[in-house]
């Protein structure tokens, strides 16, 4: 799907459940703007602050496409901006400051992913926002919370940090085994990305209600034990989760003739539809086998091989099929060009295509929405914005700035 399509477009005439509300957001990477990335699919109005001259750090990943004035604009950049504006004002400064503090009033929502207390220190704290704008809904995103105190307060936080310290990582490995950094990408930022989505949402619900405003606190660290929920409650109750010891059941990759695929069976009635469709009805009498134990103990000497003789003749997508079609959950390891080439992806516009701005032919794929609603439009979509695209356009709109005005900040280096 093309950034400028509009898929269910019968839907355009109900407009999008966020319409009108407005987000003024100080982010960077991927954690805070993934959530607003959201928020403005479902309609809200995103104004993106960044540094005027460098912008955020994510247009610094790699890899990278370069801008019409061949600076980098990096991959992680790419693909959490869709449907913003970017203002560039250099918030470490007096005027950058009072810039921000003029523009708070007009907007719902503000929201930053910096350290904690940096913005404290640029003078744009919550309660520096809400003592001119009281029903400011105000988001923190950071690594370990910026209420409260922890050990952990001040250390710099990225995904992968999130991520091993919530347990996750002793999951596909042994006590003995080096970890394996970020088995899911970015999880620590996009999972910290849906609970502000969820925080921000319940917050202007709140304010719908009663007038008022209030802080919200995500930290990665909390969102990730959320979501490896079960390393704490699988050990609370005698089993510790690790690569060498999992729940008895059948969850593993087995070969077919092109690749992998996964089969995930825990039931007494799943495994026996498993038998009977791989030609395996002989398993069903097996005392070996009688139990989700049994089965894990024997997975490698009678499972695995039953499975993969059965799917050495099949791609793996005919096998996922021939399985599904008896009631058992299976699916195949996709890699990249899979999911490209994947039409329920495409039917459900789960790719957009975003036209490169150099001399590169192939497009840039970054994901679709996945909140499909039935009076609502998938997209459009708009491209993310160089630095300070819409600099001068919103603050001519919201503070009417004049050519004088903005050309001294601009000389001051506040603005792009």
């Amino acid at each position: 799907m093309k950034l400028g399509e509009v898929g269910n477009a019968n839907a355009t005439k109900y407009g999008k459940p966020l319409d009108g509300v407005r987000i003024l957001t100080a982010e960077q990477m991927q954690a805070l703007p993934f959530a607003t990335q959201q928020l403005a699919r479902l309609g809200a109005e995103v104004v993106k602050v960044e540094h005027p001259i460098e912008g955020e750090l994510g247009r610094g990943s790699r890899p990278c496409m370069l801008d019409p004035q061949g600076r980098p604009v990096g991959c992680t950049y790419l693909r959490n901006n869709l449907n913003k504006r970017s203002l560039g004002v250099d918030l470490k400064t007096a005027r950058g400051r009072d810039i921000f503090l003029e523009l708070a009033p007009r907007f719902d929502v503000v929201a930053e992913n910096f350290k904690p207390g940096a913005m404290a220190k640029f003078g744009l704290s919550y309660d520096d926002i809400a003592a001119v704008h009281p029903s400011v809904i105000y988001a923190s995103v950071s690594g370990f919370g910026n209420r409260g105190e922890s050990e952990y307060r001040h250390w710099p936080a990225f995904a992968p940090v999130a991520e091993s310290m919530s347990g996750l990582y002793t999951l596909p490995t042994g006590p003995d085994d080096p970890p394996i950094i970020s088995p899911a990408g970015a999880l620590g930022d996009t999972g910290a990305a849906v609970f502000a989505v969820i925080g921000i949402l319940a917050a202007l619900r709140h304010r719908d209600r009663t007038g008022e405003g209030q802080y919200i606190d995500i930290a990665m660290y909390d969102c990730m034990v959320a979501f490896a929920d079960m390393v704490p409650n699988y050990w609370s109750m005698g089993l510790e989760v690790t690569g060498d010891t999992k729940p008895p059941l059948i969850s593993q990759g087995f070969r077919a003739r092109d690749g992998w695929f996964i089969v995930h069976v825990g039931r007494v009635h799943q495994f026996e539809r498993l038998a009977t469709s791989i030609g395996r009805s002989d398993w069903l009498e097996d005392d070996r086998l009688s139990t989700a134990q049994g089965w894990y103990d024997h997975l490698e000497e009678v499972i695995r091989p039953g499975i993969e003789t059965w799917a050495a003749a099949l791609t793996k997508k005919e096998a996922c099929h021939l399985l599904a079609g008896a009631g058992v959950a299976a699916g195949p390891v996709h890699r990249a060009a899979d999911l490209a080439a994947d039409q329920h992806i495409a039917d459900r516009h789960m790719l957009l295509e975003l036209d490169r701005s150099d001399d590169v032919e192939r497009p840039i794929l970054v994901p679709g929405n996945p909140v499909k609603m039935d009076k609502m439009a998938d997209g459009p979509h708009t491209r993310p914005p160089w630095v300070g695209e819409q600099t001068e356009e919103v603050l001519r709109a919201e503070l009417g700035l004049g050519d004088e005005e903005l050309a001294a900040l601009r000389c001051e280096g506040v603005i792009s």
